[in-house]
């Protein structure tokens, strides 16, 4: 299971972070400040996996992003990094090419896309084409009440 989710530019700050275990305010601060130069000071060249207390932490870079991953000790690390690739997958094909700046102005659709990916820290939807056909309807029930246009099913 996946305790929790934080994607963390390099200079370290969150720009978004979805908890799937109980943590109340103080302690998801703290987390965020142990692991951020945990895994921001590792070396290009390690493996992506680091054994932290009684969990597990997975993470990927990609371009200016730190994607991590709190996981089960006893879960598959590999499958861990399929669900990071397949987000950052999701992310792209929805942005076009997506930066950081994205992530910044538009964290209510990562956030959105996330949650269509993932349901209580377990694989929800593992198909590119569903979660984008989902994620499209969204933005059509959205410009439409913007529109004040009734639902056109």
């Amino acid at each position: 299971m996946i305790h929790f989710m934080l994607l963390m530019s390099r200079q370290g700050k969150v720009r978004l972070a979805k908890w799937y275990s109980t943590y109340n305010q103080k302690d998801r601060a703290r987390l965020v400040k142990e692991i951020s130069p945990l895994i921001l000071s590792r070396p290009l060249k390690l493996c992506n996996f680091i054994d932290w207390k009684n969990m597990k932490l997975v993470y990927k870079r990609y371009a200016s992003l730190y994607f991590c991953c709190a996981v089960d000790p006893d879960d598959n690390e590999l499958a861990v990094l399929e669900i990071i690739h397949q987000f950052v997958e999701v992310l792209d094909r929805y942005f076009g090419n997506v930066c950081e700046l994205d992530l910044i102005f538009n964290f209510h659709k990562a956030y959105y896309i996330l949650d269509e990916m993932l349901l209580a820290g377990e694989l929800q939807e593992p198909s590119k084409k569903q979660i984008l056909k989902v994620i499209e309807a969204q933005d059509l029930l959205v410009e439409n009440a913007k529109m004040g246009i009734e639902d056109v099913s």
